[in-house]
């Protein structure tokens, strides 16, 4: 549910307001390409996209820091319960 939120929040935060068809668009992109940019989708997909790939990318970066966190001594057991 959380997840859920913090999308749709994301989603507004990053919407843009530029009516499509006044030669205004951002980029200068098509029209469909703007509604597209309005809703806010794109942004949130990306920022979606970063978040839940950067604590890979930084525990590729830094293995030991991950191994030590005493989430990581309770991992194991989890493997093992049904």
């Amino acid at each position: 549910l959380c997840v859920v939120s913090c999308f749709f929040i994301i989603a507004r935060v990053t919407s843009l307001n530029v009516e499509p068809g006044f030669g205004n668009n951002i980029f200068g992109v098509s029209d469909g390409a703007q509604n597209f940019f309005n809703t806010g989708l794109l942004g949130a997909v990306i920022t979606t996209i970063l978040g839940s790939i950067t604590w890979q990318l930084v525990a590729s970066a830094f293995p030991l820091a991950f191994f030590v966190k005493p989430i990581g001594l309770c991992l194991p057991s989890y493997l093992f319960v049904p």
